[in-house]
């Protein structure tokens, strides 16, 4: 039994009911998807739901803001209304990660040349990403989904413009919202009619009126405004996946202060709530961190309530707590209290490098204190800008692979194949760049935000896509990957080619092109090296340069056509099998086709020759290379509990949080975990259903992953010696 603050046996009986429906939904979704690398998404698998709707383009890809709202309006109409008993609130989506009707960009608006530089650096370009902002609620909140449908209409006459199709189909999505509210109060109140404990009868006859009001008003209550987030947690997850919510607790700080004033809820109640929005889906929020001017922390009562829900409930939950000099203290025990019972938890979000990256783009610090960590890796300040974080896979591995096929001839020298690599990262960027102006350009024609659009400020009043310059503030992303095998790689060459002259350069391309055949020690010659995170080691200081050349290119001009600004990130998400997959074999000793390091950390095993607490070690060279702009490039910790103990438990991890913040980095993943567990559940994830893990910023039932991506949280994990 978990430990827990809340007293009332019948909430408590609510919310194990809820974690078991959720395992019980985990069960059938793996029984035929097999697993999922994902979030712990909220959709419920029906093999029976099938939704289709008809494209008048000849490739049968729906392309336009009238078409994808009529859509989404017909797909509200098509799903099941989806009432669980032992919830507070009402809905989910269904099908699959891919039950909506295609929709997506005419691949003829790329031209060859572009698409040929991708494929051959094996780089993923984001010009045609979804999502990846995120929305103010509060304008949903105020208005409500009848507001919101009367300020589209407001602003077609009010702007008159030629072209209506911006607000007619913004208008489909919303009134399709409606009519499936409306759905779901009926399908409460007939599940009601039908109900034999009086308890779970008044439950859905509340669930019923609530619906009935919220499908024209706006929230009158702190449950109604929870209902609201989850009515746009579901319609956000249909349409790519959408995932990114607000700072929740200030966002429901004051229905909380005003329902428990007038005598209307509980603390237990609120945990419940909170419990049924995240049963709901795995959307990203965070808790905590500094007013904008930065005079006060914003710790309430509603951060810890969030935190119990999460651990109460035991399944995936997306938040974050923002770290800073003044951060609750009560409040970060706390959080790592449930991490190292429940072996996850919260992540955090760093705010030195958050807000002085962010100022050093030119923005003033406020706004750095603003953006909120509402994605997998990266923050954004809800509402007002448009990023596309965790987007693009700039691949700096291939730029080294190419690098390494121009000093074949001529002259071989370090500092030629470092140029080299520079010319190679320059080639990648750019191409990125010209990427986002086509995205610039085209993605409101062709898949618009319609979904975040009535919750940006500026994209209503104006008419516009938040994509087209609906929003005030555009820095897009670009994220480099591979950043430690090519330093690992680099600091070899070095000190084994150059300085130690062990193999020599044609040596060394041969052992590449034949992916070291008969060459074992030779591989392992030039992977036993001081690698980067290794103290004082040659390739820190390589790691250094790689980042620079990366942030230069990024920040050297803006896209070509529209000189759209460009801030850098490193993050890989999960994906490091999946670009190792294609990359030859690379003089740090990595085989073909092996993976690529994770973000910006050190390769696992960096360490093992020091006896010395590695999660410092490791920690000190994620700050190091921050990209330095704001942007996310987070630090994955996964502690063996035992060398946690041993080395100052919880006081230990405080001190490496506050350090790692201080140092300018932006994001900590923690896991918590006994090495018999962690094993025992990756040999046979059955022995371990309900674990959760959190994988590379996001957080997902360990049994659901599959085996490569297991394979990198038994990779990262950090034992004494």
């Amino acid at each position: 039994m978990k430990t827990s603050v809340v007293q009332d046996e019948r909430v408590l009986r609510r919310i194990r009911q809820l974690h078991d429906d959720k395992m019980e939904i985990n069960r059938v979704k793996l029984a035929h998807f097999g697993r999922y690398d994902t979030d712990d998404h909220g959709f419920i698998w029906d093999p029976d739901f099938h939704f289709a709707f008809p494209a008048d383009t000849p490739d049968g890809v729906l392309r336009g803001a009238v078409p994808i709202g009529k859509a989404l309006r017909k797909y509200l109409k098509d799903i099941p209304a989806y009432v669980n008993p032992a919830s507070a609130l009402a809905g989910a989506w269904y099908g699959a990660l891919n039950s909506f009707v295609k929709v997506g960009f005419d691949p003829a608006l790329v031209p060859g040349e572009l698409r040929r530089t991708w494929e051959k650096y094996d780089t993923y370009s984001g010009w045609n990403a979804m999502n990846h902002s995120a929305p103010d609620l509060n304008i949903g909140l105020t208005l409500g989904w009848g507001g919101l449908r009367h300020k589209l209409e407001y602003y077609r006459d009010f702007n008159h413009p030629s072209d209506t199709s911006f607000y007619d189909g913004e208008l489909e999505y919303i009134t399709g919202v409606q009519e499936w509210v409306v759905r779901l109060s009926a399908k409460a109140r007939q599940l009601a009619e039908t109900a034999e404990e009086p308890e779970e009868r008044k439950n859905l006859e509340e669930i019923a009126d609530m619906n009935a009001w919220l499908a024209e008003n706006p929230p009158r209550t702190l449950r109604e405004a929870c209902q609201f987030i989850a009515h746009f947690q579901t319609i956000d997850r249909v349409y790519f996946l959408g995932g990114a919510l607000d700072q929740l607790d200030e966002l429901l700080r004051p229905w909380y202060e005003r329902d428990l004033r007038e005598g209307r809820i509980t603390d237990d109640d609120v945990v419940w709530y909170l419990a049924s929005l995240f049963f709901n889906d795995t959307h990203y929020s965070q808790i905590a961190g500094p007013t904008p001017d930065g005079s006060r922390d914003t710790t309430s009562r509603m951060s810890f309530l969030i935190l119990e829900a999460m651990h109460v409930l035991g399944i995936p939950c997306n938040i974050a707590l923002r770290v800073h000099d003044g951060v609750n203290e009560d409040l970060l025990r706390r959080s790592l209290e449930y991490t190292m019972e429940d072996g996850s938890g919260v992540s955090y979000s760093l705010n030195t490098g958050t807000v002085k990256g962010f100022a050093r783009g030119g923005y003033p610090e406020a706004l750095g204190r603003m953006r909120k960590k509402v994605g997998c890796n990266w923050t954004v300040i809800p509402g007002e800008e448009y990023a596309l974080q965790d987007c693009t896979r700039a691949n700096l591995a291939f730029a080294l692979h190419y690098a390494l096929e121009d000093l074949r001839e001529g002259e071989r020298t370090l500092e030629r194949l470092f140029e080299r690599f520079r010319y190679h990262t320059g080639v990648i960027v750019d191409s990125i760049k010209a990427g986002y102006d086509l995205h610039y350009e085209e993605k409101y024609r062709n898949c618009p935000e319609i979904v975040l659009n009535p919750f940006m400020h500026g994209c209503v009043e104006r008419g516009l896509d938040c994509s087209q310059g609906g929003v005030d503030i555009l820095d897009l992303n670009i994220d480099g990957i591979g950043l430690t095998t090519v330093a690992d790689s680099f600091a070899a060459i070095e000190q084994r080619v150059v300085e130690e002259k062990r193999i020599t350069w044609d040596e060394l391309f041969r052992v590449l092109e034949t992916n070291w055949e008969n060459a074992e020690p030779v591989r392992l010659m030039m992977k036993n090296i001081e690698r980067f995170g290794a103290p004082h080691s040659r390739a820190d200081k390589w790691a250094v340069r790689i980042r620079d050349c990366f942030v230069e290119a990024c920040r050297k001009d803006g896209t070509p056509k529209h000189h759209l600004p460009i801030t850098p990130g490193m993050f890989s998400h999960g994906e490091v099998y999946t670009y190792g997959r294609h990359l030859p074999a690379t003089p740090n000793g990595r085989l073909n086709g092996d993976p690529i390091c994770h973000s910006n950390e050190p390769d696992p095993g960096f360490a093992r020759s020091y006896n010395t607490f590695s999660p410092s070690l490791k920690a000190t060279a994620v700050a190091m290379v921050q990209p330095g702009y704001g942007n996310s490039s987070p630090l994955h910790l996964d502690v063996d509990t035992g060398m946690l103990a041993r080395e100052g438990g919880m006081d230990a991890l405080i001190a490496l949080i506050r350090t790692h913040d201080h140092m300018g980095g932006t994001l900590i993943n923690l896991n918590c975990l006994s090495r018999e567990t962690l094993m025992e559940a990756h040999a046979d994830p059955s022995t371990h259903p309900d674990l959760v893990v959190r994988v590379t910023g996001y957080s997902a039932f360990f049994a659901s992953l599959s085996r490569e991506y297991r394979q990198q949280v038994v990779d990262r994990f950090l034992t004494q010696g």
